[in-house]
Order: C-alpha cells, then structure tokens, then sequence
C-alpha cells in the first residue's frame, strides 16, 4: 500500500480520536447541569481518561512490538468508538465515568502506535514533516469536537452529541485493519526485557518526555477549561464557547503544528538540534500571550492573545515525535512511544483538568489557569538536558 494511503488512514482515525476525547469538554455545561456535577467532578472525568489512557499505552506498546500492528489499531478505534457511543447513554457519573475510562483504553493502543508505524512509511528527514501532518488531527479534530459537542449539545442534548461523533470511527476501525506492516518490523528479533530497561536510563529519552509533559500539562488544562472560562467570564453561551474555541483551536493549531514541522526539517539540514530548538521557542513564547489573554477583558483581545499562545503550544508537534522516533530504535519503538504516552500524561494532561478545576473552587478559575501556566520553567530545563544529551544512543 502506498505510504499516502496509510497516512490518510492513520489521519482521519486520529482526528476521530481527538473529536471524541474533547466533545465532553464542549459540554461540560450541560452536564454539570443535567447530571448536577461539582466543578471537581468535571475535572475528575477528564483525569479518568488520562489516567486510563497512560496505564493502558504500556500494555499496548508490549503488544504492538510483537503482533500485527494494523490489527490492534483497528481494535483500538472500535473500543473507543463503542465508549464514545456508551457516553451517550450514560445516566450518571458513575457511568459516565466508566465509559471514558474505556475512550481511554482504546484511543491509549492506537496513538502508542500510530506515530511509530506512521514513521516507518517514510524516511528520516521526513519524519518531522509527516508527523506534523498527523498532529494536525489534534487541533482540527479538537476543534470539531469543540464546536460539534457545543452546537449538538446546544441544540438536541449533550447525548446525541456523543452519539454522532462515535460512529466515524466504527468505519475507519474496518479500514485500519487491512494497512500493511512493513515486512522488516515483521522479520525482525522480538526485543528483550534488557532493552526495555536501557528506556528507563536513558537520558535523552526521558527528557524529551518530560518537555513534553509540560507541554501536555498546558494543552490538557486549556482543553478542558477555556470553553467553560468563555463561558463564565466573557459572556458566551455554551455553543458559542465551544465554536469559538474550536475556531482558535483549529487555525491557531494548524499554524502552529504546520509551521513547527517545516521549520524542523528546514533546520534539520542546518543543525543536528533542530528539534530541540523548535520545541524551546514553542516554551518560551507561550506564557505571556496566554497571561494576556486571561487578563484581557474585551472578547476579541483575548481571542487574539490566546490564538498566539496555541500556536506556541502546537508548534514542537512533529519535532518531538521526530525527535522520540530519532533516539529509540525500531524494535522498542511502539513500547517507548508508550513509556513516553504515560510519562507525559501521568505528569501532563491527567493532573491539569483536575488540578485547575480544584484550584477554582478554592480561588477562581482565571487565578487557576494562570497559576498552573507557571510549568513552563521546569519544561525549559528539561528540553535543554534533552538537548545537552542528544547524542547519546539506547543501544
């Protein structure tokens, strides 16, 4: 199969991954008021997802490096898809807890391994490219989750919103299952518990996923937060708070994931840090648009503030994965993709939601995002130990 065919594939099933991961935060309005959730409740059902997710990637990552990838993958994306339908008819948030907990499981296999068998299609000075172009299913299919759960939800009710956006995936899971795995991945030794382990010691490797981390932290508590702050602090309604964000989500995204790609490849052939470079500036340049724009009492100030700080934030997309794919060797690849999955989720996205949701019942939720904003710092040093120790190999 052509490498074109396996790329849009692995597309639309990642942007369907990201559109029923984020419609549950275009709606959290509607469920705090239907199913009568605290603010702490919100934040729990994000964090249950990840923390589901994060667990799971490992398992996945064992499995992916030892039987047929594009199999899994499919699997994966029916068992989210069914979760995502299963959401729709939750009745409580007991429920509604347990069906993300299985969003988690499915959508933790397929990302663990999409990247990495993505990357295998093409070759290495064109990896932070095309792994760009997949990540840009995270803001456009973030975005659509955003604004199909706010207009939906808005509109005929927060289930049917579930329930339209899971069964894409039921489709595109039959495709998945006929790609091809590259005969050299088949043919090769199954690794062995040692150079699982050299994962753990290995320094360049561990760095990068804690740069990540951060960057996870920041991504996950904007995603789950700035709709409902649209929503409390500048007047809109629900569906206006969820096209609205969609809308930065999507362009700003888009910008920053794309232009992130290019300038890695570009820089790629003038320096052997290019990546570490890009994900750097993406650090650095986005506290203050988002200070600003959680300061900003006009509307359309803080779109723009906050538009220039999401496409800071989407910028490192293709490098890092470019640069994960560069430090792990292929036999280990789907179980380091899957380390790193748990490292920055434990630290990154299952912490935020939670943490800025109880930050705001204690304070307010502006004080809240503005405070967690601060990991930054940390996140700068990890990606200049990340850097300093490039060129170290795991084995």
């Amino acid at each position: 199969m052509h490498p074109r065919r396996v790329f849009w594939i692995l597309f639309l099933l990642n942007l369907f991954n990201y559109i029923d991961r984020q419609v549950l935060y275009a709606v959290f309005p509607l469920l705090q008021t239907d199913l009568r959730l605290h603010d702490w409740q919100l934040g729990a059902l994000a964090s249950a997802f990840m923390l589901v997710y994060m667990c799971y990637a490992p398992l996945a990552g064992y499995l992916a490096d030892r039987f047929p990838r594009p199999k899994l993958i499919s699997m994966s994306a029916l068992v989210w898809s069914l979760a995502t339908l299963a959401s729709g008819a939750a009745k409580n948030f007991s429920h509604l807890l347990g069906a993300r907990g299985f969003i988690g499981i499915g959508e933790g296999g397929f990302t663990t391994m999409a990247q990495p068998f993505l990357a295998e299609q093409y070759p290495k000075e064109k990896h932070a490219a095309i792994l760009a172009l997949l990540g840009l299913a995270l803001p456009l299919g973030s975005a659509l989750g955003y604004a199909l759960g706010g207009i939906i939800g808005n509109t005929w009710g927060w289930r049917l919103a579930f329930i339209c956006v899971s069964i894409p995936g039921m489709f595109l899971a039959l495709l998945a299952w006929f790609l091809p795995d590259p005969a050299r991945l088949k043919n090769s030794p199954k690794p062995d518990l040692s150079q699982y382990k050299q994962l753990f010691t290995h320094k360049p490797f561990i760095y990068i996923c804690l740069t990540q981390a951060v960057i996870t932290f920041l991504i996950g508590g904007c995603s789950a937060w700035v709709p409902t702050y649209f929503f409390r602090y500048l007047g809109l309604n629900v569906a206006q708070a969820g096209v609205w964000f969609g809308g930065l989500v999507i362009v700003c995204g888009a910008i920053g994931t794309y232009a992130g790609g290019k300038w890695a490849e570009r820089l790629l052939g003038q320096t052997s840090d290019a990546y570490y470079r890009v994900i750097a500036v993406s650090l650095a340049g986005c506290l203050l648009p988002l200070w600003l724009g959680l300061t900003a009492t006009h509307f359309y100030t803080a779109l723009v503030f906050f538009g220039l700080a999401i496409i800071f934030l989407f910028l490192p997309t293709g490098a890092i994965a470019a640069a994960l794919v560069d430090t792990t060797p292929a036999t280990v690849r789907a179980t380091a993709f899957a380390v790193n999955i748990f490292i920055i989720h434990l630290l990154g996205d299952a912490l935020s939601p939670a943490l800025i949701g109880f930050v705001s019942g204690l304070w307010n939720l502006k004080g809240a995002i503005m405070a967690c904003s601060i990991v930054v710092i940390p996140g700068l040093f990890f990606c200049q130990r990340a850097r300093n120790g490039k060129k170290e190999n795991i084995l």
